[in-house]
């Protein structure tokens, strides 16, 4: 089957949404189609979030993977929308777990209707997603989606585990990131490939690739957290601190600053609190210390892993817009 035919406008994510503008159309016209519950207040929840904002990222990517491997099908735009539902339930989920008020630039469903609310719907999203998967009869696909699953929830497990913790080793916050965010990138790219029906050489490569890209987004998101536009971001800067979590950029200054400034941040951890005043001053320590840098470096490591995860696959359009989004894993501000 052709990858389809290569656009040398492919250039930067604008050309990469221009040029699946329709696909993606396709993938909201499902999410609009499967928020069909009896119960009118599960469809208001869930609509809340679905329709915030999202960038739909891990349905883009089943829909290039499905591509590249040669898929002329439309099946990978519900798919795609039932992963979507997936990832909108984690967050659900973890604004519950996080206490979060904000998410996107807006009220929480937990700050507007409560905890037991956004659990349940959580809960009937992920409910929603399996039952129509199940539909598709295809083994593949039911067992990528259920090993992601799986490791979602321990990595929130783990996670919750070293909540306030500063002496989390860096060899479990990357276990915790592979987990909870990247496995279910990983499950997106996988399934495009096998709705394609493709050799299990591309599908391993496209898991890896997902895999790779899964730790890249993640490592940058910890880091936008200490250096985005806050307004842009969506939340206020140094929330994962505030919530007890030490990110990357904050281990690696963990253990390159000075004795007074490690007790003074195992203090902020420990109370949860974070003055404008103690942010300016974390984010110079980390500038000092090059803790900043040291994130992102690794994070473009894991972006170059990612891209040459794509080398068995032929330039297209397809094998193009899924390197630009790689690239814009570690350029994005938000």
């Amino acid at each position: 089957m052709s990858q389809g035919p290569i656009t040398s406008t492919i250039n930067n994510m604008a050309d990469v949404w221009e040029a699946y503008r329709d696909e993606l159309d396709g993938v909201e016209c499902q999410v609009r189609a499967n928020l069909d519950s009896s119960v009118a207040l599960v469809n208001t929840v869930a609509g809340h979030i679905l329709n915030s904002g999202g960038k739909r990222i891990r349905p883009l990517l089943l829909l290039l993977s499905a591509r590249l491997c040669g898929y002329a099908g439309r099946d990978h735009h519900r798919l795609g929308s039932l992963v979507e539902f997936i990832h909108t339930a984690t967050l659900l989920h973890d604004d519950v777990v996080d206490d979060a008020d904000i998410r996107r630039g807006l009220r929480t469903a937990r700050k507007i209707w409560g905890n037991q609310i956004s659990i349940l719907v959580g809960d009937y999203l992920y409910s929603k997603a399996i039952c129509e998967i199940v539909d598709f009869q295809n083994q593949g696909i039911n067992e990528v989606l259920a090993e992601a699953c799986k490791k979602m929830a321990e990595g929130e497990v783990l996670q919750l585990q070293y909540n306030g913790n500063p002496s989390m080793p860096e060899a479990d916050y990357f276990k915790i990131v592979e987990h909870k965010t990247a496995s279910l990138i990983a499950a997106a790219c996988r399934m495009g490939a096998i709705l394609a029906d493709a050799s299990d050489t591309q599908q391993d490569a496209l898991f890896q690739f997902g895999q790779h890209l899964g730790v890249a987004f993640q490592v940058t998101d910890d880091t936008l957290d200490y250096t985005a536009n806050d307004e842009r971001l969506g939340k206020a800067l140094g929330q994962d601190l505030r919530q007890g979590k030490a990110s990357l950029p904050l281990l690696h200054l963990l253990h390159h600053c000075s004795e007074q400034d490690r007790l003074m941040i195992i203090d902020r951890m420990d109370t949860r609190t974070l003055t404008t005043e103690d942010l300016d001053r974390l984010i110079g320590l980390m500038n000092d210390a090059g803790s900043i840098a040291y994130a992102t470096d690794l994070a473009r490591a894991y972006i170059g892993k990612a891209q040459h995860n794509l080398s068995l696959f032929e330039d297209c359009t397809a094998k193009r817009a899924l390197l630009v989004v790689a690239d814009y894993m570690v350029t994005r501000d938000r």
